[in-house]
């Protein structure tokens, strides 16, 4: 029986908090590598794509390889442990660079496909490191555990644009070759920090242990409110900020311009994170989940008001604010709901299901902005905002399964 005395709790965070100390690097360079793609993905994509209307199929099939790699690396955890595990996926975050190196040398659509497709896999990894910091805190501690890890994005959101702003043209004269040759860098160098992470491997569960089918998660209404609302927002923070490099390219905005339009949004989406755990501590979770739909559904009436520069800037950060509040509220959710013994396996099914909701808005997203235009990819957000309210809302009046 674990000991829950406060001399206890407070030895298991001392651990905890070094352990969310160096999973916050981590979650930087991770994040650095994922804001490379974001803000270069669907430009290289509209140069490179057969068809402009496939100029976001890039970041689509990021999401596809987010989705693909929730379950294996939700295996890799239970088997070797967190720190193997995530050594093994920051292996794909080198591939990410390489790849993207040679598909921009050699005009290679479907090799720059693979290049964001690795992407993917990698992120998936870092997506969980904010669980992993959890494993060794105690329930009080654990939002703030999360929030902590978190805040490894607001670096991401500095390293990531300025990576691509000093290193665009650094191997002439192809644009972005020096970048992903960077990105490939920035991952090795995670993969060392991640060897400092001290977390206990699974236990095997004990003789006897009965496990929920994955069928019962689904039964659980906090489980399925805490999926629908990391799904809505998620979804449309992918949705939006895919589309929008390729908006303000077509608006007559400059490159930079959209690298630090993605460096804003990035920066907002973590660094709400140094109180976004005492928040939930103090209001709740689902509170904090519908602020951060609120502050979605605004930054979408933003991005309809103007074109210019500060309107794109205002509504990716107000999206990115959406984003921390919402989703941190929503993990924080998933944790509640999990069993000790099954925190794993509920973690990856949640990260499928978010993830598998969001390749369809990102699939999506490149052919909205190219046939209808920006205003209508952010009069899609409402309806979504709507889903998310309204499953926060029945949740939120129903009680929780029973064991």
């Amino acid at each position: 029986m674990t000991s829950t005395t406060p001399e206890a709790m407070a030895r298991g965070d001392r651990l905890a908090k070094r352990n969310a100390f160096i999973l916050a690097l981590a979650t930087a360079l991770a994040g650095a590598n994922t804001t490379v793609m974001f803000a270069t993905g669907a430009i290289v994509g509209a140069e490179l794509a057969p068809v402009r209307s496939l100029a976001t199929l890039p970041i689509s099939i990021f999401v596809v390889g987010l989705a693909a790699a929730s379950l294996p690396v939700g295996m890799l955890v239970r088997r070797f442990g967190r720190r193997t595990a995530y050594q093994i996926a920051t292996g794909a975050g080198v591939l990410t660079g390489l790849f993207g190196y040679l598909g921009v040398t050699f005009s290679s659509f479907p090799v720059f496909c693979l290049a964001t497709f690795s992407a993917g896999f990698y992120a998936s990894a870092a997506q969980s490191y904010r669980f992993a910091a959890a494993d060794t805190a105690s329930d009080a501690f654990r939002p703030k555990a999360i929030s902590w890890v978190m805040t490894g994005g607001i670096i991401a959101g500095v390293v990531g644009p300025q990576l691509v702003v000093w290193t665009k043209e650094a191997l002439p004269p192809v644009l972005f070759a020096g970048t992903y040759i960077g990105q490939a860098v920035v991952a090795l160098l995670a993969g060392v920090i991640l060897s400092f992470v001290d977390i206990p491997k699974p236990k095997a569960p004990a003789a006897g242990t009965v496990f929920r089918p994955t069928s019962a998660y689904f039964r659980d209404p906090a489980f399925v409110t805490a999926v629908i609302c990391g799904a809505a927002t998620y979804m449309l923070m992918n949705f939006v900020m895919t589309a929008a490099p390729l908006a303000m390219i077509g608006c007559n905005h400059s490159i930079d311009d959209a690298a630090y339009g993605i460096q804003w949004h990035v920066i907002a989406m973590y660094a709400p994170s140094f109180f976004t755990g005492s928040l939930i501590a103090r209001f709740g979770a689902p509170r904090i989940v519908a602020l951060g739909l609120a502050l979605t559904a605004i930054s979408a009436v933003v991005a309809l008001t103007g074109i210019t520069v500060p309107h794109f800037y205002l509504a990716l950060i107000l999206l990115g604010l959406g984003w921390n509040f919402g989703y941190i509220g929503a993990s924080a959710m998933v944790a509640a709901a999990a069993r000790p013994e099954e925190r794993t396996r509920l973690q990856s099914v949640n990260d499928f299901c978010v993830f598998g909701v969001m390749a369809v808005g990102s699939f999506s997203s490149g052919q909205i902005v190219t046939t209808y235009g920006w205003d209508m990819v952010n009069w899609v957000v409402f309806p979504i905002v709507a889903v998310g309210a309204v499953a926060l809302v029945v949740g939120s009046r129903r009680k929780p399964a029973l064991a």
